[in-house]
């Protein structure tokens, strides 16, 4: 065959091989390479990936090309030293600022010669360009440079090169290929690059192994929700490195509207963590994109799945994936922030599950939370606290902004309101808000509200006017948690958002951050004083009492009218149906006498009210019949369940199936139907939950089964048992376990 000496390539032809045609071949040459073939972009000329031709080589014009046979990228070594190894060893996982080396094992005849000139190329991105630092052109050096491209070779036998690459600590992660560019431009290798929080020069890096095994290779966690004084555990799987995940976790970058409006700058911004977290805070959620969860807080979830039925990450993604990145039917904010959660860690950036009780909404940024209650004592205000709310903390520097802000970013995937005209939150210092700095980017008067908002309550009369009838400072921001470093313990980190109240920094950050509509702290306490009470242990199906105490802290009688009363509520404060109600009319009180109504909770009427989460709302509403002024008292109390018995029957190991026996106590007074045992952990199963159908239990019987596993990597892992039924569902436990070879 004759072509034209510009048309002629050394074209080495393996099953599958990536060659470089450069834009001045001829099109017969373009012509010739293609059949077959599928064309790739590349920044200049064109790839072609060959899938059906035999060997053959043509003439080259190079003789001093290197003719390479085949490339061994030592997944095995270079994944576990870059601890990527539980992503697999089937590719090149490997992350920026640190060296990997492969094998180039020549073609007989050909030789290579130390300090020769042989240059490589790495590409990112549909458009490589040198401008946006997503090709970058490098040669051989004798040392490897930690803060840039580099590479080095080493001579292992005559038909065998060791090459050493190392990518710069600042590269925009994402999908590489490597080629050798010897005008043929061979392709040497395809890799994913991710952030490196083990590197020093990388913006991620953080200083002790212990938080780096947590917030990065932990691929389970617990999720916080309940409320301060009944705090509740969620297991969680976040399973960041099973099959698959960080396919997918990439694909979520590249449906962002970021990347589809200009995927070249997209790519290039891919450097840095702050924007590729800002960008998971709004692909996380579907509000304006392809995004990953739809939200819903509706209690209505007939075309989807509940989002108290999650229990795992992958599943969510997976489904995004599998159903061409159509948004996943529901999520609340904990589902949003563990799918954030995962998608970070996969892609190298340090970050944690934090929950905020007593979280706030401010929709009119006053950073006041103003409630209004109407005669029937119903709260028809905008602004709203919610029991919990949670969103995710990531590690990195911000070089943005200044010294001191880095460390801990909060960002919050759950849609409330815009910021850019993009459902989307932070991610912010939570070093500015403590500090109360609300010019730090980004959205940090949104989540100074979250934390530390002040909260007045009015009730409107019947002529329209307003009476205010309650007032804290307190309510909002209690008891900030996260799960602890290497134990499976609540952190409280409230001193990381926030001083103490009524210290002397408070009053500093309050002035600092402009806020104007602060309450008086030294107002004249009420004559009459109102609290709620309740007992320790309140198990669904149980009857139980709750208490409403008044007290006359005045030197005067005072009359009264109390009104104390329940409602189911779901987590983020939406009321439900009243499940109780008590009066106390026309009751005196002499001065430092107190009286208590007991209000009777029982489960034929909680029952058929409350949602999954378990919660009721207790409400006392106060009126001085000689003053008319307004006291009022609120409690939300979180019904404890049923707990999972776990008994594992010997000692687990690499590919053996174990069995483990379950057993829970059914506390209602009636039956339970559908009943289903499931057992799931990272590296147990295979992605899925192995599932044992109970059946039907009768009250106060023993649900018992069987389930059966086998462990498929060695470590420490994370056994998670889930009940589910009829009535009772979302019930969880777990065990630690040791998995030996």
């Amino acid at each position: 065959m004759l072509m034209d000496n510009v048309d002629v390539y050394n074209l080495m032809i393996l099953k599958q091989k990536i060659v470089f045609c450069p834009p001045m071949a001829s099109a017969v040459t373009h012509a010739m390479i293609s059949k077959g073939c599928t064309p790739l972009k590349a920044s200049q000329g064109e790839y072609y990936e060959l899938t059906l031709w035999n060997k053959m080589a043509l003439p080259s014009l190079d003789p001093a090309a290197l003719e390479i046979e085949r490339v061994d990228l030592v997944c095995g070594v270079n994944n576990v030293e870059h601890h990527t190894e539980l992503n697999g060893v089937g590719r090149l996982v490997v992350r920026r600022g640190q060296p990997f080396t492969m094998t180039l094992h020549l073609r007989p005849g050909t030789a290579f010669k130390l300090g020769a000139s042989i240059n490589l190329i790495a590409t990112t991105g549909p458009e490589p360009s040198e401008v946006m630092d997503t090709a970058i052109k490098f040669g051989l050096n004798k040392f490897i440079s930690p803060a840039r491209w580099s590479a080095t070779a080493e001579l292992k036998s005559e038909s065998a090169v060791s090459l050493t690459v190392c990518s710069h600590p600042a590269a925009p992660i994402g999908l590489y290929q490597l080629a050798l560019d010897q005008g043929t431009g061979v392709s040497l290798c395809q890799f994913v690059l991710l952030f490196n929080p083990w590197c020093k020069r990388d913006s991620v890096y953080m200083v002790k192994e212990a938080e780096r095994q947590e917030y990065v290779l932990s691929q389970d966690g617990l999720i916080y929700r309940g409320k301060p004084k009944c705090i509740s555990e969620l297991l969680w799987t976040f399973g960041q490195f099973e099959p698959g995940i960080l396919n997918i976790c990439l694909k979520v970058l590249d449906q962002s509207l970021k990347h589809l409006q200009d995927p070249i700058q997209d790519c290039s911004d891919r450097r840095s963590p702050v924007y590729i977290t800002r960008v998971l805070s709004a692909m996380i959620n579907s509000e304006d994109d392809k995004g990953v969860l739809v939200g819903n807080w509706s209690g209505n979830y007939e075309h989807g799945i509940r989002p108290t039925a999650w229990k795992d990450s992958g599943s969510i993604l997976r489904q995004w994936y599998n159903q061409k990145c159509r948004a996943v039917e529901y999520g609340q904010c904990w589902v949003f922030a563990a799918v954030a959660c995962t998608v970070s860690r996969a892609l190298g950036i340090p970050c944690r599950v934090v929950t905020n009780y007593g979280s706030a909404h401010d929709t009119n940024s006053n950073l006041v939370i103003e409630r209004y209650y109407n005669k029937f004592a119903e709260d028809i205000s905008d602004d709203a606290i919610w029991n919990f709310h949670v969103w995710v903390e990531s590690w990195m520097t911000r070089p943005d902004l200044q010294l001191g802000y880095e460390g801990w970013q909060a960002s919050d995937p759950t849609p409330q309101e815009t910021s850019d005209g993009v459902f989307c939150c932070g991610p912010v210092p939570v070093r500015a808000i403590k500090e109360g700095d609300l010019s730090a980017k980004y959205d940090a008067p949104f989540v100074y509200a979250e934390v530390n908002a002040d909260v007045v309550e009015y009730a409107i009369l019947d002529d329209g006017s307003t009476v205010k009838i309650d007032s804290s400072t307190t309510e909002v921001g209690q008891c900030i948690s996260t799960k602890a470093v290497g134990r499976d313990e609540r952190e409280d980190i409230t001193h990381l958002y926030k001083y103490p109240e009524g210290s002397e920094e408070e009053r500093q950050v309050f002035e600092k951050a402009n806020h104007q509509n602060r309450l008086i702290q030294n107002e004249e306490e009420p004559g009459l004083k109102l609290k709620i009470k309740v007992n320790p242990s309140m198990m669904v199906g149980s009857d139980f009492d709750v208490y409403a105490q008044v007290k006359n802290n005045t030197d005067s009688k005072k009359s009264f009218r109390l009104t104390f009363y329940a409602q189911a509520v779901t987590y983020n404060g939406k009321l439900g149906e009243t499940c109780g109600l008590t009066v106390l009319t026309g009751t005196n009180l002499a001065p430092a006498e107190g009286v208590k109504a007991v209000l009777r909770l029982q489960y034929s009427m909680y029952g058929k009210a409350i949602a999954q989460e378990q919660m009721v709302r207790l409400v006392a509403l106060l009126i001085d019949k000689e003053t008319k002024e307004f006291h009022r008292a609120t409690k939300t109390i979180v019904l404890d369940s049923p707990s999972i018995d776990i008994l594992i029957q010997g000692d687990p190991k690499v590919g053996q199936p174990i069995m483990v026996e379950v057993m829970l106590q059914n506390p209602l007074p009636e039956l339970l139907e559908s009943c289903v045992f499931s057992l799931q952990g990272a590296n147990l199963t295979d992605s899925t939950a192995t599932s044992n159908e109970v059946g039907s239990v009768g009250p106060k019987e023993l649900a018992t089964a069987e389930l059966e596993f086998t462990p498929m990597v060695s470590g420490r892992r994370k056994l998670v048992i889930e009940f589910n039924s009829d009535k009772l569902s979302s019930i969880q436990n777990f065990k630690n376990l040791v998995i030996e070879e």
